[in-house]
């Protein structure tokens, strides 16, 4: 059993270009609480600003997700980048979202209860377990490569000018996104909970701030809801989302 909570604000933007998925549930607004069991699918998606339409992308992105059905049988690889494909396809049939685009990060638990990332894009995922937190996904963008290169350093990569740069991702009509799936190989444990966040939360609330609000003796909605005001406090300019996945397993 997993207990899952998903909270998503437009924060100070006028409309809200992210969304998230909780037991085939998209959020796009408020929070959503669930209790799930294997198999499934949790997710947050974060339309790209630049483009047209970065909230029909990542609802559609959503959307799409919802749909697979986890067994022995299912390929993440392709079915991700099938999801890719139909976005691309609606925005090159209507002119409206022309190469609209979205993140997706998404944890997958399959029938065996074992878990599986899925990452495209900047948005992140964590792991917050004996008190310290882990980011498990790697940023596919421009200050991420420059950081791996050595030419900056981790607060550099933080505040850089360009940390907005990304590489493709779902929806891009010009070139395919590069789908990272990864299969956890450690174990998890009781009370282990994972972070699925857009980066209105990361670009602006340090790693430290984050282990601070989620060690406090509040429920998970109540600590997610605390890490979107901080986020708010510090002066996030973008929509905030961040899911919670919380092994219940003994």
């Amino acid at each position: 059993m997993y207990f899952c909570c998903g909270i998503t604000t437009k924060g100070i933007m006028p409309h809200n270009e992210d969304a998230f998925l909780i037991n085939k549930i998209v959020g796009t607004d408020g929070i959503v609480e669930a209790n799930m069991t294997a198999p499934f699918i949790a997710a947050v998606s974060d339309g790209v600003s630049s483009e047209l339409s970065g909230e029909v992308a990542s609802r559609l992105c959503m959307k799409f997700l919802r749909n697979i059905k986890i067994s022995p049988k299912t390929n993440l690889q392709n079915r991700i980048l099938k999801i890719h494909e139909r976005l691309k396809r609606y925005g090159v049939n209507k002119s409206d979202f022309a190469n609209m685009q979205a993140t997706l990060c998404a944890l997958v638990v399959d029938e065996k209860n074992k878990i599986h990332t899925i990452n495209v894009g900047d948005s992140r995922l964590y792991i917050y377990k004996n008190s310290s937190l882990h980011q498990l996904s790697k940023d596919q963008s421009l200050v991420q490569m420059l950081y791996d290169e050595g030419a900056i350093s981790a607060e550099e990569r933080r505040t850089h000018t360009h940390k907005n740069i990304i590489f493709p991702v779902m929806g891009n009509n010009t070139s395919e996104p590069k789908i990272d799936i990864q299969c956890l190989d450690f174990e998890i444990e009781y009370g282990d909970l994972f972070i699925l966040c857009t980066d209105g939360l990361t670009d602006y609330v340090s790693n430290s701030d984050i282990e601070e609000v989620l060690s406090l003796p509040l429920n998970l909605s109540k600590r997610l809801s605390k890490l979107v005001d901080t986020a708010l406090h510090k002066g996030s300019k973008d929509n905030i989302t961040i899911v919670g996945i919380c092994n219940m397993n003994r």
